[in-house]
Formats: structure tokens, C-alpha cells, sequence
């Protein structure tokens, strides 16, 4: 029986580590494999010294983790890889510098997470943000969101948010993130954003603790299904849960 063809996808990882390796294992779930030769290869840099997001565009004090990252993108193309990926969405917004270090496809996080929330929302619609302080002051989603006719909304209080992924850095999925991101949800189903998109792959260890009352969706997801499309056209991906979708 012959193998499956399945196209290699690099991942720039480390950002942070546990979200990374929760990308390859919900990788590995999304496909229907009978054999391990029917899973997708992935090359993954798993770089937890790529420079901190959080201090570069938020603080304003360090390193510009660009060039790290193209850097990174590069090796993974020479490689073998045929696409990049990244499981971070503040660091997208260095997409530019990755892109012009790569001749292979960047799939873009943020791009398919503008069209499930457009899907989800509508024409018109308000979703709320629930990321990374720097996913605002840089208008991460403001392009595509104007493209698709969504509103994004956020939190007023920064800090909040930042305690919140600060957390799952230091202890995991501990019980005071989940409480913080709970609470947190609420807030922006209360100011009318009850569809909500966990923008944040720290939030994505924690996506279950949002507020009964939002219908959230993770970004991490629709890079997921976006992978497993281009690495395995043939494929009818599962969702997380293991489910046809």
C-alpha cells in the first residue's frame, strides 16, 4: 500500500512552549490516521529564547524578535519544510519579516481566524478579543476585520489580560488564570461581545474557562485546520474533540 503524500510544515515554536506542543498534539488529532505515515510532518523550532513580545512592543525595551524569527523561518525552509506556521498571535505581527525571508507559504493565523469569526459573526458583527495587550496597540486584526465588516472589542484594562498569560507562563492552566480569563470573558460578553475569539495561544491551554454566556473560538484551531489542509488536502480534518468537521 502506498503512502499517503503529505506536504512537511515547519513551525516557528517556543512562544510559548506549552502552546506549541499543545499545536502538535491537536495536529496529531485532527487527522483520521490509520497508520503514522497518514499524520502530517512537522518541523518545529522550538525556541523559548526568540526575544520577549511583550517587552519589545509593550514595554519598549527589547529586542525586536524579527529578525530571530525570519531567521528561523529560513532554516525551517532549508529544512525541507514547504509551508510556516506559528502558534503565537502577537508575533504575527512580524509576519512581514518572515514572509520576506521565505520563498514557501506563511500561513497566517490571523487571517483564518478573520474568516471563522466572519462565519460566526457576520456582516456587522462585534467580537470580542480576548489577547494579548499587544494584539491591540499593534491593530493586529483591525485590516482583515475592516476587510470582513467585524468589530473587534477589547478590554479597557491591560493589565488584567497580561496578569492572566504572565500566569500560564509561570504555573500552567492554573485555577487563578482560568478564574482571570473567566472573568475577563464576562466583562466582554457584557459590553456586547458575545462571540469572542481566544487570541492568545497562552488562553488556548485555558479556552475552556471562558464565560457560559460567549460562544468563543480559538485561533490555535483555525491555524490547526489550516495546517492540516495544506499539508493533507485529502483529509476531512477533526475538530479537537476528535470530530469530523
Amino acid at each position: 500500500m502506498t503512502a499517503p503524500v503529505r506536504r512537511p510544515v515547519g513551525i516557528l515554536g517556543g512562544m510559548g512552549p506549552e502552546a506549541t506542543v499543545l499545536l502538535m498534539q491537536r495536529v496529531i488529532a485532527a487527522v483520521p490516521a490509520q497508520d503514522d505515515a497518514d499524520h502530517v510532518p512537522l518541523l518545529v523550532d522550538q525556541n523559548p529564547q526568540v526575544p520577549s513580545r511583550i517587552r519589545h512592543l509593550i514595554e519598549g525595551t527589547g529586542e525586536d524578535p524579527g529578525p530571530v524569527l525570519a531567521a528561523m523561518a529560513a532554516r525551517l525552509q532549508a529544512a525541507g519544510a514547504q509551508a510556516i506556521a506559528m502558534p503565537c498571535n502577537t508575533a504575527h505581527h512580524f509576519a512581514p519579516a518572515i514572509r520576506q525571508a521565505i520563498s514557501v507559504p506563511f500561513i497566517d493565523m490571523v487571517a483564518e481566524a478573520t474568516a471563522m469569526a466572519r462565519e460566526m459573526a457576520g456582516a456587522g458583527g462585534r467580537v470580542g478579543l480576548l489577547a494579548s495587550p499587544a494584539v491591540r496597540r499593534t491593530q493586529l486584526f483591525e485590516p482583515t476585520f475592516a476587510k470582513a465588516e467585524l468589530t473587534p472589542v477589547y478590554l479597557a484594562d491591560d493589565d488584567a489580560l497580561l496578569a492572566v498569560i504572565r500566569r500560564v507562563k509561570a504555573d500552567g492552566p492554573s485555577r487563578a488564570a482560568r478564574d482571570g480569563l473567566a472573568e475577563a470573558s464576562a466583562r466582554l460578553a457584557g459590553e456586547g461581545a458575545r462571540i469572542q475569539m481566544i487570541a492568545c495561544t497562552e488562553f488556548s491551554l485555558i479556552a475552556d474557562a471562558v464565560a457560559p454566556e460567549a460562544e468563543a473560538f480559538d485561533t490555535l484551531d483555525c491555524l490547526i485546520r489550516a495546517i492540516v489542509g495544506f499539508a493533507a488536502p485529502d483529509v476531512r480534518v477533526r475538530s479537537p474533540r476528535g470530530e469530523p468537521t
